[in-house]
Protein backbone atom coordinates (compact mmCIF):
# COMPACT_ATOMS: atom_id res chain seq x y z
CA UNK A 1 0.00 0.00 0.00
CA UNK A 2 1.41 3.53 -0.82
CA UNK A 3 2.30 5.64 1.63
CA UNK A 4 -0.92 8.30 0.51
CA UNK A 5 -2.77 5.20 1.27
CA UNK A 6 -1.79 4.48 4.90
CA UNK A 7 -4.43 7.16 6.38
CA UNK A 8 -1.70 8.60 8.52
CA UNK A 9 -1.91 11.96 6.99
CA UNK A 10 -5.01 12.79 7.97
CA UNK A 11 -6.29 10.56 11.14
CA UNK A 12 -10.20 11.56 10.85
CA UNK A 13 -10.93 11.81 14.50
CA UNK A 14 -9.08 8.39 14.89
CA UNK A 15 -6.51 7.46 17.51
CA UNK A 16 -3.14 7.92 16.88
CA UNK A 17 0.09 6.40 19.15
CA UNK A 18 3.35 8.15 19.13
CA UNK A 19 5.88 5.03 19.28
CA UNK A 20 8.25 4.57 22.29
CA UNK A 21 10.54 2.12 23.47
CA UNK A 22 11.00 0.73 27.26
CA UNK A 23 14.10 -1.78 28.23
CA UNK A 24 14.94 -4.27 30.84
CA UNK A 25 18.37 -5.25 30.92
CA UNK A 26 19.29 -7.98 33.23
CA UNK A 27 22.62 -9.21 34.47
CA UNK A 28 21.98 -12.09 36.86
CA UNK A 29 19.64 -11.46 39.37
CA UNK A 30 19.33 -7.72 38.46
CA UNK A 31 17.95 -4.40 36.29
CA UNK A 32 19.36 -1.84 34.98
CA UNK A 33 17.69 1.42 35.68
CA UNK A 34 17.89 5.06 35.62
CA UNK A 35 16.94 7.40 37.73
CA UNK A 36 15.94 10.48 35.90
CA UNK A 37 18.12 13.42 35.61
CA UNK A 38 16.99 16.48 37.74
CA UNK A 39 16.09 18.30 34.22
CA UNK A 40 13.68 15.65 32.63
CA UNK A 41 10.41 16.71 32.27
CA UNK A 42 8.52 13.54 33.28
CA UNK A 43 10.33 11.42 35.66
CA UNK A 44 13.31 13.22 37.30
CA UNK A 45 14.32 11.30 40.90
CA UNK A 46 12.48 8.45 39.65
CA UNK A 47 13.99 5.24 38.78
CA UNK A 48 12.75 3.87 35.09
CA UNK A 49 13.96 1.58 32.23
CA UNK A 50 15.77 2.68 29.61
CA UNK A 51 14.18 3.98 26.55
CA UNK A 52 13.11 6.63 24.12
CA UNK A 53 11.05 7.43 21.41
CA UNK A 54 11.39 5.51 18.21
CA UNK A 55 12.56 7.87 15.27
CA UNK A 56 11.65 8.28 12.01
CA UNK A 57 12.28 5.09 9.54
CA UNK A 58 13.60 3.46 12.84
CA UNK A 59 11.95 -0.05 13.58
CA UNK A 60 10.82 -0.89 17.96
CA UNK A 61 13.58 -3.22 18.11
CA UNK A 62 16.18 -0.87 16.51
CA UNK A 63 15.18 1.90 19.17
CA UNK A 64 15.67 -0.22 21.44
CA UNK A 65 19.20 -1.24 21.04
CA UNK A 66 19.99 2.06 20.48
CA UNK A 67 18.49 3.83 23.35
CA UNK A 68 20.34 1.17 25.52
CA UNK A 69 23.39 2.13 23.82
CA UNK A 70 22.70 5.78 24.45
CA UNK A 71 21.45 5.81 28.04
CA UNK A 72 24.04 3.09 29.27
CA UNK A 73 26.47 2.69 26.63
CA UNK A 74 25.45 -1.50 26.61
CA UNK A 75 25.37 -3.60 23.90
CA UNK A 76 22.79 -6.34 24.83
CA UNK A 77 22.14 -10.43 23.99
CA UNK A 78 18.75 -11.70 23.85
CA UNK A 79 16.78 -8.63 23.24
CA UNK A 80 13.19 -9.86 23.43
CA UNK A 81 9.98 -7.56 22.64
CA UNK A 82 7.94 -8.78 26.08
CA UNK A 83 4.91 -6.82 25.90
CA UNK A 84 2.88 -3.63 24.61
CA UNK A 85 1.06 -1.12 26.09
CA UNK A 86 -1.44 1.72 24.74
CA UNK A 87 -1.23 4.50 26.66
CA UNK A 88 -4.58 6.77 26.61
CA UNK A 89 -3.19 10.26 27.54
CA UNK A 90 -6.57 11.80 26.96
CA UNK A 91 -5.58 13.55 23.98
CA UNK A 92 -5.83 12.84 20.18
CA UNK A 93 -2.71 10.75 20.55
CA UNK A 94 -1.49 8.77 22.81
CA UNK A 95 1.46 6.32 23.15
CA UNK A 96 2.28 3.25 22.47
CA UNK A 97 5.33 1.20 24.37
CA UNK A 98 6.90 -1.59 23.47
CA UNK A 99 8.30 -3.36 26.50
CA UNK A 100 11.95 -4.90 25.76
CA UNK A 101 14.19 -7.25 27.77
CA UNK A 102 17.76 -8.00 26.92
CA UNK A 103 21.04 -9.78 28.78
CA UNK A 104 24.03 -7.38 29.58
CA UNK A 105 27.12 -8.55 27.93
CA UNK A 106 29.23 -6.12 30.36
CA UNK A 107 27.71 -4.72 33.77
CA UNK A 108 30.40 -1.80 32.97
CA UNK A 109 28.15 1.36 31.95
CA UNK A 110 28.46 4.53 30.68
CA UNK A 111 26.57 7.58 32.16
CA UNK A 112 24.31 9.75 29.92
CA UNK A 113 22.28 12.87 30.32
CA UNK A 114 19.11 10.59 30.73
CA UNK A 115 20.32 10.31 34.65
CA UNK A 116 22.32 7.81 37.07
CA UNK A 117 22.49 4.53 36.47
CA UNK A 118 22.13 1.57 38.91
CA UNK A 119 21.84 -1.84 38.87
CA UNK A 120 19.00 -3.54 41.41
CA UNK A 121 17.95 -6.85 42.52
CA UNK A 122 15.00 -7.56 40.32
CA UNK A 123 12.90 -8.42 43.10
CA UNK A 124 13.47 -5.28 44.90
CA UNK A 125 13.27 -2.36 42.11
CA UNK A 126 9.49 -2.24 42.93
CA UNK A 127 10.16 -1.07 46.79
CA UNK A 128 12.09 2.12 45.31
CA UNK A 129 11.21 4.96 44.36
CA UNK A 130 9.71 4.26 40.43
CA UNK A 131 7.66 5.93 38.20
CA UNK A 132 4.00 4.86 39.25
CA UNK A 133 3.59 1.84 36.07
CA UNK A 134 7.10 0.13 37.19
CA UNK A 135 6.19 -2.37 39.92
CA UNK A 136 3.40 -3.60 37.56
CA UNK A 137 5.08 -3.82 34.54
CA UNK A 138 8.07 -5.42 36.57
CA UNK A 139 5.70 -7.98 38.51
CA UNK A 140 4.03 -9.00 34.75
CA UNK A 141 7.63 -9.58 33.33
CA UNK A 142 8.22 -11.51 36.51
CA UNK A 143 5.79 -13.77 35.93
CA UNK A 144 5.82 -14.15 32.16
CA UNK A 145 8.01 -17.30 30.90
CA UNK A 146 10.76 -16.18 28.61
CA UNK A 147 8.37 -18.47 26.07
CA UNK A 148 5.10 -16.92 26.58
CA UNK A 149 3.82 -14.35 24.33
CA UNK A 150 4.15 -10.60 24.45
CA UNK A 151 1.61 -9.33 27.50
CA UNK A 152 -0.69 -6.54 26.31
CA UNK A 153 -1.89 -3.46 28.77
CA UNK A 154 -4.15 -0.22 28.22
CA UNK A 155 -3.21 2.48 30.30
CA UNK A 156 -5.42 5.48 31.22
CA UNK A 157 -6.43 7.84 33.74
CA UNK A 158 -8.95 8.65 36.05
CA UNK A 159 -10.41 11.90 36.55
CA UNK A 160 -8.36 12.37 39.60
CA UNK A 161 -5.39 11.40 37.68
CA UNK A 162 -4.99 8.29 39.06
CA UNK A 163 -3.03 5.86 36.74
CA UNK A 164 -5.51 2.75 36.00
CA UNK A 165 -3.28 -0.27 34.76
CA UNK A 166 -5.69 -3.19 32.60
CA UNK A 167 -3.59 -6.10 31.48
CA UNK A 168 -5.28 -8.21 28.82
CA UNK A 169 -6.02 -11.45 29.46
Amino acid sequence: MPPADQGASAANGRYQLIPRVLCFVTSGEDVLLITGAPTKKLWAGKLNGLGGHVERGEGVQAAAEREILEEAGLRVTDLRLRGVICVDSGDEAGVGVFVFTGRALTRETIASAEGALEWVPWRQAAERDTVEDLPAILSCLAAQPASAPPFSATYRYDDAGRLLVAFDD
